[in-house]
């Protein structure tokens, strides 16, 4: 199907089908880093992992991301998404394959970096398909069901697999994730299409000023600063919801594995009512760094909440974790800020650097997270698990409060949005 051929009245139907669709693989990505948490605790028993080892497992993923994310920006830029996102995906379906397959903690991190690869490209080829296929003013709340319709492979990743990993155990339902990839692969391949603009020609115009370009995109203080709000708020979904949620419920206060990735899963729902609600809500108002902010200082009272109430019942950790994932997901509204301020042939290249800052935040997060959780571990051991207690969770979970302190100061150095005619296009 020729795109520039398509009658006008059904470009924004084509917009939402293509942008939606790559989305999906967004949602897919988000299954495999937060699935982890849904099981944890068998990962721990069958390949004999302290929680250091665990937290390295989990930050394999994400170091993939930070190596090829700024590699995968600039490829977006000059390449077509189309075939970037069929290409990502699918080393994303080999390193879940991979990782059903691990009997040793060295296969394990290998093929969940491979699944990182993958994500490295996603998000960024959902925002390039985003700021091609509409305008301005409609990015934020777009953005905002992207990333809520990526949240709910968070959702699926905790309860439910948790659910089918306990009754095929959890190799086998990794094969089947792998088997659900596949068919994502095929939908992909005949729905998503590029923008109709002829970017192809832009990229042969600006090849001879690329060096250029990309030093202007490290030296945009409104890219940098917008990942650290972003990596900072992000935080606790990247690690409680994708890593230790799960076994801080259970040894903490008691609660059920099955309720508890339930439980965990609630950051995930959080942020799907959350992203869609503040993507319109700042593109209505015309604002962001308000919305920002009261997002920035809800999470961290919330985290307070979850880091000292005693004997929390289920319904209460239900409410705080559905509070924390809403609260949190004014990190959507960084993107458009960023798009703002930014050419539009750099949009890739910027949004991976950001992403850089991002994802690399929550690498060392997560790196450091099983160790600060081992440095006060008393080495105790119920078949074959290690068991950890609630100051060794609160070394892991004090990173939280200072992140959103720390994601709450840099939006006095952010610059407000900008209105439509304001905005840098050239």
């Amino acid at each position: 199907m020729n795109i520039s051929s398509v009658d006008q009245r059904f470009k924004p139907v084509l917009a939402w089908i293509v942008c939606l669709a790559a989305g999906l693989f967004f949602s897919y990505e988000l299954m495999q880093f937060h699935m982890l948490n849904a099981i944890s605790s068998m990962l721990l028993k069958d390949l004999h992992m302290s929680a250091t080892q665990f937290g390295v497992l989990g930050s394999t993923y994400l170091l993939a991301d930070v190596i090829f994310l700024l590699p995968a920006g600039i490829i977006l830029d000059r390449f077509s998404p189309r075939k970037v996102i069929l290409t990502a995906l699918f080393i994303c379906i080999l390193g879940t394959l991979g990782f059903s397959l691990s009997t040793t903690f060295f296969q394990a991190c290998l093929s969940h970096f491979l699944s990182g690869i993958g994500n490295a490209f996603c998000f960024l080829s959902c925002m390039i398909f985003v700021s091609r296929w509409f305008p301005l003013q409609k990015q934020a709340f777009v953005i905002g069901v992207i990333v809520t319709l990526g949240m709910l492979g968070g959702v699926v990743a905790q309860a439910p697999f948790s659910y089918l990993a306990h009754h095929v155990t959890w190799r086998s339902a990794v094969l089947i994730d792998g088997a659900v990839g596949l068919f994502l692969f095929l939908l992909i391949f005949f729905v998503v299409k590029n923008a109709p603009q002829n970017h192809k020609q832009e990229a042969s115009v600006k090849t001879h000023s690329f060096w250029k370009d990309l030093t202007s995109c490290f030296y945009n203080r409104q890219t940098l600063l917008c990942g650290l709000y972003t990596g900072c708020t992000n935080l606790p979904l990247m690690v409680i919801g994708a890593a230790w949620g799960s076994l801080f419920l259970y040894h903490v206060h008691a609660i059920a594995l099955s309720k508890a990735s339930f439980i965990a899963g609630m950051i995930c729902m959080g942020t799907i009512v959350g992203s869609s609600l503040c993507g319109f809500l700042s593109d209505y108002m015309g604002k962001r760094k308000l919305l920002m902010l009261v997002g920035a200082l809800s999470s961290l009272i919330i985290m307070v909440l979850i880091m000292t109430i005693q004997h929390a019942s289920i319904p209460m950790m239900t409410t705080l974790f559905f509070l924390l994932g809403l609260s949190s997901s004014t990190q959507v509204l960084s993107y458009p800020l960023i798009a703002e301020n930014t050419p539009s042939h750099l949009t890739g290249t910027s949004m991976s650097i950001a992403a850089v800052i991002i994802m690399g935040l929550a690498a060392i997060a997560q790196l450091l997270s099983g160790q600060l959780m081992d440095l006060s571990w008393n080495r105790l051991i119920v078949n074959g698990s290690p068991i950890y207690q609630a100051k060794d969770f609160m070394n892991c979970f004090m990173m939280f409060p200072i992140g959103l302190i720390l994601a709450s100061f840099s939006l006095i150095w952010i610059k407000e949005s900008k209105s439509p005619t304001e905005v840098v296009s050239y």
